[in-house]
């Protein structure tokens, strides 16, 4: 069997934002790519044909997972769309969904472990830094961030035990945080997979369910106050591709 060498890809990509209404975002993009020396594995047995009887003994049988490059040009290709709403002031509505396929050769033997769903989207919920009054009662500086995901069903293939399906699932995600201005600091509490769904991510290995966290972020007014000079009163920030600029 030949040496692995490191594969090799280009990519062609295309993209597009526009902004509608002023609050509605839309964002897109596509690529293909095509994969010189893809890296995938073999799968192979040692064996050991008994003269006797001309059959194979089976309690002498080894298989072997080899790493090994792919012989024709491998293709990808897969795209992605996302739609953030803000409304409100404080909230806003975001969605992304993507799509992504390996382009198989069937006459090629290697084994592609390209290990990726072809369908997922996520869809969420989140406000941030709300400074309301509500039934008479002072709300200040509370965000909150709600997300579902849902991954499509796919084959993982890992070692020659470790080879199968992934069921298809959906979880939520949700974090609060509330800032104290006058310490300088931002507490978060949230959870991921928040109704423990217990699912699989990886053929062969554990059940995943429920991460709860909570963190303290401390910010001394010194240190905003030199973010605040490099970026300059005027400058935006740039956001690509499909992300949050809530979910931070």
């Amino acid at each position: 069997m030949a040496p692995v060498v490191p594969e090799k890809v280009k990519t062609i990509e295309v993209g597009f934002r526009h902004t509608l209404w002023k609050n509605f975002f839309v964002d897109g993009s596509y690529y293909y790519s095509f994969y010189r020396d893809f890296l995938g594995f073999q799968i192979g047995a040692d064996v050991n044909v008994l003269e006797s009887t001309n059959q194979v003994d089976l309690g002498t049988v080894q298989v072997y997972r080899v790493a090994a490059n792919s012989t024709r040009e491998v293709t990808t290709q897969g795209f992605s769309l996302g739609m953030n709403y803000y409304f409100k002031k404080f909230f806003a509505i975001t969605t992304n969904y993507s799509w992504n396929r390996l382009n198989t050769q069937e006459d090629d033997p290697i084994i592609p472990a390209f290990n990726t769903p072809e369908h997922k989207f996520n869809v969420g919920v989140s406000a941030r830094d709300i400074t309301k009054v509500v039934l008479g009662i002072p709300i200040q500086h509370w965000s909150f961030n709600v997300n579902y995901r849902w991954v499509e069903s796919f084959l993982f293939e890992g070692s020659p035990q470790f080879t199968g399906t992934i069921p298809s699932y959906g979880l939520v995600d949700l974090q609060i945080s509330k800032r104290v201005p006058s310490i300088s600091c931002t507490f978060k509490a949230g959870a991921s997979n928040l109704l423990n769904n217990k699912v699989y991510m990886v053929y062969g290995g554990p059940l995943v369910g429920r991460l709860a966290y909570f963190s303290i972020n401390f910010e001394p007014k010194w240190a905003k106050n030199d973010a605040d000079n490099r970026h300059g009163p005027n400058d935006q920030p740039t956001y690509l591709g499909t992300t949050n600029p809530l979910n931070t």
